[in-house]
């Protein structure tokens, strides 16, 4: 069988290539095993190839999950949230409150979704672009996405916390494409009816996007540029939220 598997960011660039092929003699493989072919055929990225999971119509698969011709696959590398031409929004189909788009994001916009006239507290988190990190000063900023997965994992961030806190509302934008420096990358509006609420949703929210949304962003600067991933410790997207990490 042969698998077409799309690739994103720092392993794009790693093996040259937004998608490769795979040929396999049978006519199912498991993840990890198909990891290890990926690999074996493109040894230069073995070690990038090693960090990153395996997702399979859109969501992170186990490393028993068995994958056929019929599979959409993507290999994911850390993320974190590249260069997107177009000047679009993507939204997610069933659910308006997220949004992928390469256009400038409104603050107000976002708010103006979770806003309602029982709830008592909005917060809002707004993610800008630094000059400054130490001695490194920053051009700008380039953000790409794997969009249908990316909007879908947004939707099961807002699912979690109205789990964790019960009437909870949750809406997401981020940016992909060129974004200058002291420009809004991502917004995180949530609104609840009690502050404290508001203040453990928004922050699991970010950092769960971190975890889990494929969204990748490489730094430009005077001298170079570089993919950035998760910089939390290992980074395991199939693990669940826990509050007490945050």
């Amino acid at each position: 069988m042969m698998l077409t598997i799309f690739l994103f960011a720092g392993l794009a660039d790693r093996i040259g290539a937004s998608q490769i092929e795979i040929t396999y003699p049978q006519n199912a493989i498991t993840a990890d095993r198909l990891k290890q072919e990926i690999a074996k055929q493109y040894p230069d990225a073995a070690s990038l190839v090693s960090l990153s999971f395996l997702a399979v119509n859109q969501e992170y698969a186990a490393g028993g999950l068995l994958i056929t011709e019929q599979d959409e696959i993507a290999l994911i590398p850390p993320v974190s949230g590249g260069l997107e031409d177009q000047e679009q929004d993507f939204l997610d189909p069933e659910d308006q409150m997220y949004e992928i788009s390469s256009q400038p994001l409104s603050v107000s916009a976002v708010t103006q979704k979770v806003n309602t006239a029982n709830h008592g507290a909005s917060l809002v988190f707004v993610g800008t672009t630094r000059e400054m990190t130490g001695d490194q000063r920053t051009i700008h900023l380039e953000y790409e996405a794997y969009i249908p997965m990316a909007l879908s994992k947004m939707k099961q961030i807002g699912e979690e916390i109205a789990a964790k806190w019960p009437g909870t509302l949750c809406a997401i934008s981020h940016r992909i494409g060129k974004v200058d420096i002291a420009e809004i990358s991502v917004i995180i509006a949530v609104s609840t009816p009690h502050r404290d609420d508001s203040y453990a949703a928004s922050r699991y929210a970010i950092e769960r996007l971190k975890q889990i949304v494929p969204i990748w962003k490489k730094e430009v600067w005077e001298d170079g540029t570089e993919w950035k991933g998760h910089g939390q410790g290992p980074w395991n997207p199939a693990a669940p939220g826990q509050i007490s990490q945050l």
